[in-house]
């Protein structure tokens, strides 16, 4: 199959004058290739999807994906192996787990999102953004409806059990929620 690069390349040197076998020379295709392309550029993406081959998997894939959606999230791929080996299966775990892949790699269940009235709620959250010698802190706080965040950064207390002013009060923070959600480190 051509690159785009190639069937750009192909284009060009045949609008200069260029003749079949000089531009299969100069990219180092085939004439054959570079005749079909410039009776057809279409023809340089016409390779489609190859036909599965059949693996010792093959007659207990159904099996599998029934025992999988029955044992959704936790299955282990041990104990499938153990039981289509009972039924009669040859292969190994390699095979197995390749097909379990693409069996879990289905697209997320949507997310719920919980909306709330206005002034209802807001979710706080402190972490550190710097370890080490000199941490940081950061308190962050976030409204439910407006998604309005506030943040504040301070600097670590030195000592276990100290507690160090703020170097400036904090500001208003106007439709504060009468709920609030907090996760702390």
């Amino acid at each position: 199959m051509l690159t785009q690069e190639q069937a750009v390349e192909i284009r060009v040197l045949r609008r200069r004058g260029w003749s079949i076998r000089a531009i299969a020379r100069e990219t180092g295709l085939s004439r054959v290739t570079v005749r079909r392309y410039l009776q057809d550029p279409q023809s340089a993406a016409r390779y489609g999807p190859r036909e599965p081959r059949q693996t010792k998997l093959g007659p207990y894939i159904e099996y599998v994906r029934a025992r999988v959606e029955a044992a959704r999230p936790g299955w282990i791929p041990a104990v499938v192996l153990r039981e289509i080996q009972e039924r009669g299966y040859q292969g190994g775990m390699s095979q197995l787990k390749a097909n379990l892949a693409l069996l879990k790699n289905r697209e997320p269940e949507p997310q719920v999102r919980f909306e709330t009235a206005p002034g209802e709620q807001m979710r706080a959250d402190f972490t550190y953004v710097r370890r080490g010698r000199y941490p940081l802190l950061a308190f962050v706080a976030t409204l439910g409806y407006s998604r309005a965040s506030f943040v504040r950064c301070a600097e670590a207390p030195t000592k276990p059990g100290a507690q160090r002013a703020p170097s400036s009060p904090p500001p208003p923070v106007r439709g504060t929620g009468r709920a609030l959600a907090c996760q702390m480190p």
